[in-house]
């Protein structure tokens, strides 16, 4: 699968042209000692209650993909716990004075889009709610590489300890908004969509990313979508057959919901299009799985595909899968598919390179006061 550039081309966006600024926090940024002591306990705990997102609706511009068990806050105590163990930040606790105040700043190191604001304010939020979060940019803004485009001033020890979880969690999704970005420019009008290759237990951050990168999702999971694959078709003895089984569970249960089937052929297609003509059918979409052939010169052939679209004639959605590359998908999408899916967006993302420097001028000014420098 072919992986975008870090040299790709991207608009710049000038950083003292930004008009808006969004704080997270009302809190003020000076805290005392007693209270940055105190907060240093809270990320070492190995499990934190999880109810909700918690997600700060000022920064939410994106909204988070629906899912009924997914708790992205309990996905993001286990980051901390991992990360905090039975001890904490030992490091930290060595040499950071505990009532350190510090403001740290958020600079792209490469070209992108930036996608993660949101659930960086909730992990900043659960470290220490006190910490003051401030940004020039929003989810799905590019950034340039030199960019400040954040910054987090409070508790030094816990602004360290918040750093990597934070970045971890942006970097992926700005790698991951970035090449779906250079994606579904290149497939319009064509949409593009991920699959369910993601990382685990990071289902729904990374379809997250992929909305912030201007794709759509495909379904969550197991639950919420019939998707009849090739396995579930030669079990069936056919498409037609793996249909009709779906048609009489579906209204068996009284349940309505959106149906896909995958076909390898010509006439896999002819024969859900055969099936959907004599009864009333649940499908909602027709996959066309790998009607996209190689070709030696590195160019793919299409006609099948077209042929397939042409065949369906706008009766049912179409998707188009397998041989999707960044060199491949503006062929695609100019065959009329109205989906083209694409593991590579979430499974073999390029992290984009992010950093989070504190101002040292200001933590040098402060260790001299408490004679640490």
């Amino acid at each position: 699968m072919s992986r975008i550039s870090t040299s790709v081309s991207l608009p710049r966006l000038d950083a003292t042209a930004t008009a808006y600024v969004f704080r997270r926090s009302a809190v003020s940024p000076v805290v005392s000692s007693s209270l940055c002591s105190k907060r240093r306990k809270i990320f070492a705990m190995a499990a934190v209650e999880a109810t909700g997102s918690m997600v700060s609706a000022d920064s939410l511009v994106v909204k988070l993909p629906s899912h009924p068990t997914y708790d992205l806050k309990a996905v993001v105590a286990l980051a901390l716990a991992e990360d905090a163990g039975d001890r904490g930040d030992v490091t930290s606790l060595a040499i950071l004075p505990s009532e350190m105040e510090v403001e740290a700043h958020f600079i792209a190191k490469e070209d992108g889009v930036i996608a993660g604001i949101a659930l960086a304010e909730m992990i900043f939020d659960q470290v220490d709610p006190s910490l003051k979060v401030e940004w020039s940019v929003r989810d799905g803004n590019y950034i340039n590489k030199g960019m400040q485009f954040g910054k987090v001033c409070g508790c030094a020890h816990n602004i360290v300890v918040a750093e990597r979880v934070v970045l971890n969690f942006m970097q992926r999704m700005s790698g991951i908004a970035t090449f779906t970005k250079v994606m579904a420019d290149a497939a319009y009008p064509a949409c593009i969509l991920e699959t369910r290759k993601t990382a685990p237990g990071l289902r729904l951050v990374d379809k997250w990313a992929v909305l912030i990168g201007g794709g759509k999702n495909h379904r969550m999971g197991l639950f919420d979508m019939v998707m009849i694959k090739d396995n579930h078709v030669s079990i069936a003895g056919g498409v037609a057959n793996a249909l009709k089984s779906v048609d009489s569970f579906l209204e068996k249960k009284n349940l309505k919901m959106p149906v896909e089937v995958e076909t390898r052929t010509m006439e896999e297609v002819k024969e859900v299009l055969n099936y959907a003509s004599q009864t009333r059918c649940s499908l909602t979409r027709i996959m066309l799985d790998n009607m996209v052939i190689p070709l030696p010169n590195g160019d793919v052939d299409v006609t099948m595909l077209k042929e397939a679209v042409e065949m369906i004639d706008g009766r049912f959605e179409t998707e188009a899968s397998g041989n999707v590359s960044l060199e491949t998908v503006k062929k695609i999408g100019e065959t009329g598919v109205t989906y083209i899916s694409s593991g590579a967006l979430t499974h073999s993302v390029k992290a984009l390179d992010i950093s989070l420097k504190i101002d040292t001028d200001l933590a040098l000014h402060v260790a001299r006061r408490t004679n640490r420098a």
